[in-house]
């Protein structure tokens, strides 16, 4: 059985650039939500610096991820992400305890 896999990015827009880094994060939702994979992706705004976010993600597996990274949106995601945020991302698996 393969293991699901998290991934949590922190993204925090460069100057004058939340409003566009908004939109696009905004605009992965519904079609990321839509993989056959996905199994979670949220997006959250931090209370004390409405300049950072949070990608919360959960997929079946590693294969699933692969298929999110190959998608249109996300290569559109990764095209302009530069120039909007620093960011973060940490690829996660689950601990198990016995």
């Amino acid at each position: 059985m393969t293991a699901n896999v998290k991934i949590v990015a922190v993204l925090t827009a460069r100057a004058d650039t939340v409003d566009r880094l908004r939109a696009l994060l905004d605009a992965m939702l519904k079609p990321s939500r839509a993989e056959p994979g996905n199994l979670r992706y949220d997006l959250w705004q931090d209370q004390s610096d409405p300049n950072r976010f949070v990608l919360d993600e959960l997929y079946a597996d590693a294969d699933a991820v692969a298929a999110h990274r190959a998608t249109p949106h996300f290569q559109n995601y990764l095209s302009q992400i530069g120039d909007l945020a620093d960011r973060a991302a940490f690829v996660l698996n689950p601990v198990l305890s016995t």
